[in-house]
């Protein structure tokens, strides 16, 4: 038997793999950055009809060990279709049981989104009518993050800005993304054109490729978590944070939507910018609504904050949802999905996965409706 991760967004260590009871695993830490490991991504070839004990041995030096007691993998033998399996916190080592039915399985902490797929996606959307590349930039790896630009109206007066997989182990973040390009650009668009009346939408399916294809869990491939560089984005180390802003500026920001994925939060949420100088009672309330919103449309979102608000004045403004928000005074919220299941509605053999990210992806339209045909 072997285990490898050499594929687009692989990250596993092989320790020992010599005996199928007792498969010893590492996960590599992000490249370039000592600080961050939680996402793998492996496969197990030929191991067909063969019962394998796993252990993932460095798992308490993990950056998030609280999310292992409550943690569900994902396989999949054609990586198309993943089905969850349980695990045990134990002994400081996270542990699974597997009998392959092929031989060739994979295994995974979510669902992966490769940069394959990704390229699949934005010329996709780039060959719909009504969507444009509005820019690009290439990274320092020498991949390219796009911001796609799509508009109803000639003028339309409000800039949506949503962005997604700033931390790249994420991937249900772009998932979403792929379900609301598809609900506003495919077979059901027709039942958006009243927002697009009243809104460009700018979209960043995957704010950080270079992190991704390395199977990093939060940083760029310059070792930077870039949802902390946002104040004032270096052009050297975060230039996916600077490069975005920069565009941010020209075109203004009306709502803000920063896509995530929370490893230890069991239900899906939106963290407002409570904290910011700028927050007051009307912004409270547009977020309130907002979320109220989204609850009605979807099932498998909750009101309940899965963050403690901040202080008055003392939100983290180099987060982007606290910077956007404070910088171009709107309405900035940070939208996350859980890596393992919905606790309010479980499901045990998919748990939380890419169907559900995309159908919420699509049902976020629903409160950017609504908000602005009250505004």
């Amino acid at each position: 038997m072997k285990v490898d991760a050499n594929f687009d967004g692989g990250n596993i260590i092989v320790v020992d793999v010599k005996n199928p009871d007792n498969i010893r695993l590492k996960i590599r830490k992000d490249s370039q950055s000592d600080d961050h490991c939680q996402w793998f991504y492996f496969r197990l070839t030929g191991g067909k009809s063969t019962p394998c004990q796993f252990s993932i041995v460095n798992a308490d030096q993990a950056t998030y060990p609280e999310a292992w007691p409550t943690c569900t993998l994902v396989t999949s033998h054609d990586r198309q279709n993943w089905t969850r399996l349980s695990t045990q916190f134990k002994d400081r080592q996270l542990q699974f049981s597997l009998t392959p039915a092929t031989d060739v399985v994979y295994v995974a902490l979510f669902a992966p989104y490769s940069y394959e797929r990704h390229q699949d996606l934005i010329a996709w959307s780039l060959s719909q009518r009504q969507c444009e590349l509005f820019a690009s930039y290439e990274t320092p790896d020498n991949h390219q993050i796009e911001i796609l630009k799509i508009a109803g109206a000639a003028q339309a007066p409000k800039s949506v800005w949503i962005i997604a997989r700033q931390h790249p182990a994420e991937t249900m973040a772009e998932w979403f993304m792929e379900g609301l390009l598809e609900a506003l650009l495919g077979e059901e668009r027709h039942l958006h054109q009243s927002v697009l009346a009243t809104c460009n939408f700018y979209l960043v399916a995957n704010m950080n490729p270079d992190g991704s294809v390395a199977g990093n869990l939060r940083t760029n491939g310059m070792g930077i978590d870039l949802n902390r560089a946002w104040l004032n984005p270096d052009k050297q180390q975060a230039p996916e944070s600077h490069f975005v802003l920069q565009h941010m500026a020209n075109t203004g920001v009306d709502l803000f939507l920063d896509i995530h994925g929370d490893e230890d939060v069991p239900f899906a949420f939106i963290q407002g910018c409570e904290g910011i100088p700028s927050y007051n009672d009307a912004l409270q309330a547009r977020e309130r609504q907002f979320k109220a919103e989204l609850a009605n449309a979807s099932g498998d979102f909750c009101v309940e904050d899965g963050y403690p608000a901040c202080e008055p004045n003392e939100a983290p403004l180099n987060i982007a949802g606290f910077q956007i928000g404070a910088r171009f005074n709107c309405l900035s919220l940070t939208l996350e999905m859980p890596f393992t299941d919905n606790k309010y509605r479980s499901d045990a053999v998919s748990g939380w996965s890419p169907q559900r990210s995309k159908l919420l992806g699509k049902h976020i339209l629903a409160p950017i409706k609504s908000l602005f045909q009250k505004t």
